[in-house]
């Protein structure tokens, strides 16, 4: 009996950890699965079968190009929602995703691309009405389309190229794109893709895309920077024209608390020091004004002219204060 038990526990957890596999990504042929379950391809077909009897629809193609893929279903599996409960967690992962929930879109993006695998069509217009009536008075994070992150996200998970219209140098073009992932800020979302047009990897704004389509292409996935260094990066010193590097006399995790991830990139330098790199559109005396005001004392690095910037303002805050006499230190 004991055995019996441990050899059911263990096809159970088989049995969901090819449903997890399913899950990740669009197709899987039977011997990539054997290989990864550790089992023969007899096996994963006897699998396969057990999750079609709990109602996941697990697809079968043959030939080149065919194998096992999780599609949508008629009726959402057994144990997992029902139809009303299905509805809730979908428009409140819309609405979380759409930023409504601070801290919450990509965990609610990653969790609405995994339901809406399963979601049977039947329930799309309901979701879509529903969502469309939900609105927040929170103005922190700029307000994207949820149906419009879907899409990407569905770009980025099966590996088809994207196309959106997107303004650029004060008119409005059509990118082609490989997606290769969302990222969220404290304010926006971004979109780290492949630019086809210009042969190079880029950033892209969600909120300022307009007639956002996915097409039918696949594309093979490249060598990509890290997603999420790389549009903060962007976003905190590369789109400006003004970029400054600065040495700051303060530990990173300090520095980081005083500013938004979206204003500098902060990287630690050992010790009780940090390096800040940031940008602005008009002229460095922006930026060097915004380290000044953290209050810790910091060293010009980069560019050439950052040092001559400072000097000019420490002479105008001077000559500033040179009207109102000094203050006698307090006594002791």
């Amino acid at each position: 009996m004991g055995a019996a038990r441990g050899d059911e526990r263990g096809t159970t957890e088989r049995v969901l950890t090819l449903l997890g596999l399913l899950q990740q990504r669009p197709v899987w042929t039977g011997p990539e699965l054997a290989d990864r379950l550790g089992v023969t391809s007899r096996t994963v077909r006897r699998d396969v079968e057990r999750l079609r009897a709990l109602g996941y629809p697990v697809l079968a193609g043959h030939g080149v190009g065919g194998g096992y893929q999780l599609g949508a279903g008629q009726d959402l599996p057994p144990l997992l929602l029902d139809d009303e409960e299905a509805i809730v967690t979908a428009v409140s992962l819309l609405v979380g995703a759409g930023g409504a929930v601070a801290g919450a879109g990509d965990a609610a993006l990653r969790a609405l691309a995994k339901l809406d695998r399963v979601l049977p069509a039947r329930l799309r217009h309901e979701v879509r009405a529903l969502s469309g009536s939900v609105e927040s008075f929170d103005g922190g994070r700029t307000p994207v389309d949820p149906e419009v992150l879907m899409t990407l996200a569905r770009a980025c998970r099966d590996e088809v190229q994207a196309g959106f219209d997107y303004p650029s140098g004060g008119e409005v073009r059509r990118r082609h794109v490989e997606p290769y992932r969302l990222v969220t800020s404290d304010r926006r979302w971004y979109l780290l893709a492949y630019d086809l047009d210009r042969d190079d990897w880029r950033t892209f704004r969600v909120d300022r895309m307009t007639d956002v389509s996915a097409r039918t292409w696949r594309f093979s996935p490249r060598a990509a920077p890290d997603a999420a260094t790389y549009v903060q990066e962007g976003v905190a010193s590369r789109v400006y024209p003004h970029q400054a590097r600065f040495l700051v006399h303060a530990p990173a995790d300090t520095v980081r608390a005083q500013l938004p991830a979206s204003a500098a990139v902060v990287r630690p330098r050992g010790g009780d020091r940090c390096e800040v790199l940031s940008g602005a559109d008009r002229s460095l005396d922006a930026v060097v004004m915004h380290v000044l005001l953290l209050g810790h004392d910091f060293e010009a690095l980069d560019p050439p002219e950052l040092g001559s910037r400072c000097r000019a303002l420490a002479e105008r805050l001077l000559a500033a204060g040179a009207a109102i006499p000094a203050a006698d230190p307090p006594s002791g």
